[in-house]
């Protein structure tokens, strides 16, 4: 068989939507007419998109969900770039260390993260609090910002910097008008990242939310616990697009093949 031929294709074809068949099927069943979950074969309708402008708590935890993306992720882009420029290029003692250290959330098990943050913020005295899960998702969606971060940094021609600075420029000139406009792509691209982690992080959320301050996946989980109707669904085909159109901007910005080959 061919490397290339009709069998690999279909092979592929095949493995692909087995990858995607639950995201399917939470699609289809968000679009029944039927009062619980059920495909919708024998017609579709917005019913239950309609029933999630009568459910004020989806809003609340959305706009929790949205900031706290917004925020956790902004954060992590301002601590992955110096981290990032320094990891590119300066060799010193400890930098595998370090870089190790940084990428290490990624490894953890986030229901381990979100034990040891529950820990630790109940001895501060700010469990619940939003601030406690802007530093959690930050350190959680920070590696993913400085991966993006260091590909770009890898890109930047020092050359240019320098000829910057020996017409004059003061360093902080060229870092706000040379370094960071060639770091665009990779700051943005890092940015969205974060950002779709962070909104959709679940497992160390459960730990540090509160009753005033729940994230959108979070509030899911509870109303799973509570009854399973097909809004959850609606909701659920609702994120799937935004991610979707995120991942979209992220191929247009930096193209997916670098951000996990790595290839420039």
């Amino acid at each position: 068989m061919k490397k290339n031929g009709p069998m690999a294709l279909v092979f592929h074809a095949l493995f692909l939507l087995f990858l995607a068949a639950p995201l399917i099927v939470i699609v289809l069943v968000s679009f029944t007419a039927k009062g619980y979950l059920a495909m919708p074969f024998d017609g579709a309708s917005l019913r239950w998109y309609r029933a999630l402008l009568g459910v004020p708590e989806f809003a609340t935890a959305l706009r929790t969900s949205l900031g706290l993306g917004f925020t956790s992720a902004s954060l992590a882009l301002v601590l992955a770039v110096p981290a990032a420029l320094a990891l590119t290029r300066w060799s010193f003692p400890g930098r595998a260390m370090v870089h190790g250290m940084l990428m290490s959330p990624l490894l953890m098990p986030h229901i381990v993260l979100g034990v040891a943050f529950l820990r630790f913020f109940t001895d501060l005295g700010v469990n619940g609090s939003f601030a406690a899960l802007v530093v959690a998702h930050a350190v959680i969606v920070m590696p993913y910002a400085l991966r993006l971060c260091m590909t770009s940094a890898g890109d930047v021609d020092p050359s240019l910097e320098q000829a910057a600075m020996s017409l004059g420029a003061s360093v902080a000139t060229v870092f706000r008008r040379i370094t960071l406009r060639l770091l665009v792509p990779g700051l943005a691209s890092g940015w969205l990242l974060a950002f779709i982690h962070s909104f959709d992080e679940l497992t160390t959320s459960v730990f540090i939310a509160s009753p005033t301050m729940t994230p959108l996946p979070v509030r899911l989980y509870l109303r799973i616990e509570d009854s399973i109707d097909p809004t959850v669904a609606a909701v659920s085909t609702l994120l799937i697009g935004g991610a979707l159109v995120l991942i979209l901007v992220i191929d247009r910005l930096i193209g997916l093949e670098r951000l996990f080959v790595g290839s420039r």
